[in-house]
């Protein structure tokens, strides 16, 4: 058994012995398997590569946290609720149109922070109890806002696992938006529609009209959308203008968020800035974790051993390793998944259009949010609803999962035929 080999071995344990039998964070369980791979490797405590591999992932870092701030921005200024009631009241004589934009609000959060827990956590509990006052029953919509998380985590313009992949392969983060949107979108509103339409259908809109918050739209009138409009603009300014330098997603999202102070309801920036920070502080620190990770198995040779091996597969073994090593290792993060299994097998599939791979694997690597012991889409959906059980979720998501892996891997082996259609740079 040669010592790389050892070496991840080690690492693995120490992850899995942190994060199941010690019960600690998934970051800190990273940082110590990162020690003990360094030591068994005979690299020592390498304090340089542990800080150098703990700002590997900084760009990413700064998203998620401005993100995260311009969410609860418009959240507490009541733009998502007067979204929220504009929804329902132009498109309840369209059941099916209705649940598609209750899905888009859904997925809004996952789509520019990346996380599938912001999503649930703030559009999902404001979407809910919408959802089950059309008569949506509560297993079907802790099941819509598990989905919509995760499929929201992979929707462009943030897809957190694909940055994390391109980074690891260096290559820019760059004509992915096309790929991403078919990959998620077309899912998304077939498993609401699937879920939800049987029983909107029959909902009493009157009953549900007098439960919506109307106020804040009739208050503060169209500037209460200032915020979202304006995020949408300053993200497609360069791309339509490339003479206007990017301003990056971070100081786009803070500006929005100075915006989003005087649009609608008065509120506290710093309270509310220092709450988004704390809620996102789990996910900022597995990034710094897995960063530390990747650079202890670049040191010690266990990530080349992982991408030699994923390189000498047979063509037909290696879609069957991904689509059942990357959604299992992402039962504990699916971006320590993205990082450590996502980035050899792009690699392994050099020959193919590596932005519709990267996006498809990032795809298979958000199965990880749905898979237990941790399954943070379904354990925080199961809280927004009032579950105590999560486990009635998993089994009602096991066949959209299924369709979400396989159309992951479609993407795959069809990568060259679809790069004329969907890629442009």
């Amino acid at each position: 058994m040669s010592i790389e080999l050892i070496t991840f071995i080690v690492m693995l344990g120490t992850f899995l012995l942190g994060c199941f039998l010690c019960k600690l964070p998934i970051g800190i369980s990273m940082v110590l398997a990162s020690v003990a791979g360094a030591l068994i490797g005979g690299q020592g405590v390498p304090v340089v590569h542990l800080v150098e591999g703990m700002f590997a992932y900084v760009d990413t870092i700064l998203v998620i946290a401005t993100a995260m701030i311009f969410m609860r921005v418009i959240q507490e200024s009541g733009t998502l609720d007067a979204i929220c009631a504009t929804i329902v009241e132009r498109f309840h004589k369209v059941p099916a149109l209705m649940l598609i934009m209750i899905m888009v609000i859904i997925m809004f959060p996952g789509m520019i922070t990346g996380s599938s827990t912001a999503a649930v956590l703030s559009a999902g509990s404001i979407m809910a109890p919408v959802l089950m006052m059309m008569g949506v029953p509560i297993l079907e919509t802790a099941v819509i806002l598990s989905l919509g998380g995760m499929l929201g985590m992979i929707a462009p313009p943030t897809n957190l696992p694909a940055m994390i992949m391109c980074g690891g392969v260096d290559i820019p983060y760059s004509g992915f938006t096309l790929p991403l949107i078919l990959l998620t979108f077309p899912l998304a509103f077939a498993f609401v529609l699937v879920l939800g339409l049987k029983h909107v259908k029959k909902m009493n809109y009157a009953e549900v009209r007098a439960k919506l918050n109307t106020e804040v739209r009739k208050k503060y009138g169209f500037k209460i959308y200032i915020p979202l409009i304006l995020v949408v603009v300053l993200m497609v300014l360069n791309t339509a203008v490339p003479a206007i330098p990017d301003m990056g997603m971070p100081l786009v999202f803070l500006i929005c968020s100075g915006v989003g102070c005087f649009t609608g309801r008065k509120f506290n920036i710093l309270k509310v800035s220092k709450n988004a920070i704390q809620s996102v502080l789990p996910v900022m620190g597995i990034l710094m974790g897995v960063g530390m990770f990747i650079q202890v198995m670049t040191l010690t040779g266990v990530r080349g051993l992982i991408v030699t091996s994923c390189l000498s597969l047979p063509s037909w073994a290696r879609y069957i390793a991904l689509s059942t090593s990357i959604p299992l290792f992402g039962s504990v993060s699916a971006f320590g998944s993205a990082s450590v299994l996502g980035v050899p097998f792009v690699l392994s599939f050099l020959a193919k259009n590596e932005i519709i791979v990267v996006s498809a694997l990032s795809l298979i690597a958000s199965l990880g949010d749905m898979m237990p012991p941790t399954a943070m889409a379904g354990i925080f959906a199961a809280q927004v609803v009032g579950m105590k059980d999560y486990k009635q979720i998993m089994k009602k998501c096991l066949l959209p999962c299924l369709i979400i892996l396989v159309w992951g891997v479609i993407f795959i082996l069809a990568a060259n035929f679809l790069e004329p259609f969907i890629v442009f740079h």
